[in-house]
């Protein structure tokens, strides 16, 4: 058995198999990493607790006890996901018995895997490392509806760097930001994969869109957030009918029910009778007018967020029409 020190350039290249139990991969993991437990959430329970009472060695002879009838289940699940000429690496917490363990039964089936030393938790460490490190980035601005994140996409598909924030937090960032999005990963989770982001767009000037500190219940980590705070502010400079007719577009064919608890959710801000208004507007099919409203109390947020959290340069970018290529076009020439 080989061990590895931790590399996320090797990471990028390689099977990772997390021997972790299912609750400690779903809280966080490697991107990219799939989940073979050696010992499930249940049993791994039963494990720490003979491990406190009664020591190290009736512990383990427990975890064997246990994971006996279940090995040859692993091994065939891990098989799934590995060719033996690949490079396959395995780790649990810290490196420890668990990834020793399971590392032991592939190479007796005639795999060859490395363990990596320190396990997630230096992965971990590197993660939190990463938010310290200084990156080139531009911030896509506008107020809400400005299609900010359709243009992020055009410049991706023109070549350049681009971190989604709202699409890894599975959020768009407004109280309608949830309505057909998966759940939101868990907080680790999210950081976990923003690094592996910037890691590999590192070399590059990235273009990320200006958001509030926190993207649904996600929180943007205080190093990139500091960042964004003092990098040049792409503006987009748009007229309340255009973002309207996007928001349309964007959010006009949902569900009804979904509409309703959104606005909901910001009736405390827009007032009672505002509030009023706009549900009776959905209920009867007006999904414009209540978007309407809503777009009005969103402007006034975004003035009011713009005065307390101040960002860098500001560039502003006249939009004729909500075009994201022909805007994408036009950022790339700035």
């Amino acid at each position: 058995m080989d061990w590895l020190s931790f590399d996320l350039d090797l990471t990028q290249n390689s099977i990772i198999i997390d021997v972790r139990s299912e609750s400690e991969y779903i809280q966080g993991h490697i991107p990219g990493a799939f989940n073979v437990p050696v010992l499930n959430d249940e049993h791994r329970k039963i494990v720490g607790t003979i491990y406190k009472q009664a020591g190290k060695e009736k512990a383990i002879l427990k975890g064997l006890e246990l994971l006996g009838p279940d090995i040859s289940t692993r091994l065939k699940l891990a098989i799934q996901y590995c060719q033996k000429e690949q490079n396959i690496i395995i780790h649990c917490w810290r490196g420890g018995m668990r990834s020793q363990f399971f590392a032991f039964i592939m190479e007796f089936y005639g795999f060859k895997v490395k363990v990596l030393q320190g396990g997630y938790k230096a992965f971990r460490n590197h993660v939190l490392n990463s938010f310290k490190l200084p990156y080139q980035i531009n911030v896509l601005g506008g107020k809400t509806g400005s299609g900010k994140t359709h243009v992020l996409n055009e410049l991706k598909s023109k070549g350049a760097a681009m971190i989604d924030l709202e699409g890894l937090a599975h959020h768009r960032g407004s109280s309608f930001g949830a309505i057909g999005m998966p759940l939101q990963p868990s907080q680790e989770q999210f950081e976990n994969e923003l690094s592996l982001q910037l890691f590999l767009l590192n070399q590059n000037t990235i273009w990320i869109e200006d958001e509030g500190r926190t993207v649904g219940s996600r929180v943007i980590p205080e190093g990139l957030w500091l960042q964004m705070r003092k990098a040049p502010h792409y503006f987009l400079n748009t007229n309340f009918e255009m973002r309207l007719n996007q928001i349309m577009i964007d959010y006009g064919s949902f569900p009804k029910e979904e509409l309703l608890l959104a606005m909901e959710r910001i009736a405390k801000r827009l007032g009672p009778q505002h509030v009023k208004t706009a549900l009776e507007a959905i209920n009867n099919g007006q999904i414009k007018e209540a978007f309407a409203m809503a777009l009005a109390y969103y402007d006034k947020a975004y003035t009011f967020q713009k005065e307390k959290h101040p960002l860098g340069e500001k560039i502003e970018v006249e939009v004729e029409q909500l075009d994201a290529s022909e805007i994408a076009a036009k950022l790339m020439k700035q």
